[in-house]
């Protein structure tokens, strides 16, 4: 069999699908089948599905679960998350349970600037550049104008453009720093447009103003591009109450000292990254669920928010919390560049429905919504691990995964489900469970039913 094809892409969908299983798959007519069940019966989504991506051959699925009773900002909501792990769901909508009483999730947008960078190599003089960089800056506001009109318009486009010496570390190398304001869109497209439309306007301009000849190139232009780290897109989000009213948790901790624990728990992850790590895993748990609910860019959001946790020089907890004077504040401040407009948020029929059901949030609001989700895994998992321990809420969350790859039946699915109500969930005692339910189920069902 030929491995390898030229001209891939130019094959139809089905095309692509029959090499592939006739060369990838020792049953091909049965996997053939089995990865057009995925296709969407309406033919219109379907084809906006495969435009998304390329080389298209079939969905691929993942649970689409909501979690309710999230008060932010005293207002309710019902939040659209999509993953596949087990108890995380369940794990968000126990705190938004929490703090339903308790005053709810607090949040506010601090700032929503976006960066662009215009990377160039410059032999000559840096103060020549910098005092040329007024006349080059109102060139580059003038010269995007058309790029740049409709953005303004709704409240956005070029706020700032600064450059940066960087040839102290790398021979020659500098950059023009540009933020941006897209408003409600994520604004990738715009900005890396206008970028490099910024770059032939600099480069121009140093021909012409900042060469001696015309054999002098002038900036070498590396590259013009976005980057995800937007330290200046920044929301907080926060709970807060007294610690009395925490309550007694699990174990008969008083709320003195689960506050204590919970408050020693976090500092854990200040001071630690291998455990801010994890830490930090949890809260994207959430923050990562929501984001592909709404089809925004959870990669960005991810690669940003853990730029951020580094960004004193060591990776430390996105979250926070404090206990003074007898008041709890459990808080988070990261960066998050979503849109609710444009690119896939109005493509994709499930995002479409996702912000109809988050009420078409604005960005800053759909920040707020989606910091006040990482707070509240966040909180879950704390509150999980200083009182009863992870595995018990999370295996018992995974006992369905655990039966369904046992093929356990309906029947024993109940009986399992009763029987671990109680006991500590694991694959070995669930394999176990189930060979003791077959093994007394067995002689019944093999006797046979003599005639009367």
């Amino acid at each position: 069999m030929k491995k390898s094809i030229s001209g891939f892409s130019k094959l139809s969908k089905l095309g692509k699908l029959k090499w592939l299983v006739e060369n990838f798959f020792k049953d091909p007519e049965r996997v053939m089948k089995d990865l057009m069940s995925y296709w969407l019966h309406d033919e219109e989504k379907q084809k906006i599905i495969d435009g998304f991506s390329e080389n298209t051959i079939s969905n691929f699925y993942l649970p689409y679960g909501v979690a309710p009773n999230f008060l932010i900002n005293e207002k309710t909501y019902c939040v659209p998350m999509v993953i596949e792990e087990s108890s995380v769901v369940a794990a968000a909508a126990s705190a938004a349970k929490f703090w339903l009483h308790r005053g709810g999730f607090h949040a506010e947008v601090i700032s929503t600037k976006k960066v662009g960078q215009i990377h160039f190599c410059w032999d000559g003089n840096h103060h020549t550049l910098n005092k040329h960089l007024p006349e080059i800056k109102q060139l580059m506001y003038d010269q995007t104008a058309d790029l740049t009109k409709n953005m303004r318009k709704r409240g956005g486009g070029i706020v700032g453009i600064e450059l940066l010496d960087l040839s102290h570390i790398e021979p020659s190398c500098y950059q023009l720093h540009v933020k941006f304001e897209t408003v409600d869109s994520m604004g990738a497209n715009f900005i890396n447009s206008v970028l490099e439309k910024l770059a032939k306007i600099l480069d121009n301009y140093v021909k012409e103003h900042l060469t001696e000849n015309s054999e002098d190139d002038g900036v070498e232009i590396i590259m013009s591009i976005l980057s995800n780290y937007t330290p200046e897109c920044l929301v907080r989000a926060w709970v807060v109450c007294p610690v009395s009213d925490l309550g007694e948790q699990k174990g008969a901790i008083n709320s003195d000292e689960f506050a204590r624990r919970f408050q020693k728990a976090v500092r854990i992850a200040h001071i630690d990254p291998y455990r801010a790590t994890t830490h930090n895993k949890g809260i994207f748990n959430g923050i990562d669920a929501v984001v592909l609910a709404t089809a925004n860019d959870f990669r960005a959001v991810e690669a940003c928010g853990h730029a951020y946790a580094a960004r004193d020089g060591q990776y430390r907890s996105l979250t926070d919390c404090s206990v003074a004077d007898g008041i709890f504040k459990f808080s988070i401040e990261m960066p998050l560049a979503l849109g609710t407009i444009g690119g896939l948020t109005s493509l994709h029929p499930m995002a479409k429905r996702s912000l109809e059901l988050l009420g078409h949030p604005d960005a800053g609001t759909l920040m707020m919504i989606i910091a006040s989700i990482g707070l509240a895994q966040n909180f879950a998992a704390i509150r999980s691990l200083v009182t009863t321990g992870i595995q018990q809420g999370h295996m018992r969350m995974h006992l369905i995964n655990i039966l369904n790859r046992l093929d356990a039946s309906e029947r024993e699915m109940d009986q399992s489900i009763a029987f671990f109500s109680d006991r500590v969930v694991s694959h070995a005692a669930v394999r176990s469970h189930l060979a003791l339910l077959r093994s007394k189920r067995a002689p019944e069902e093999n006797t046979a039913i003599l005639p009367t």
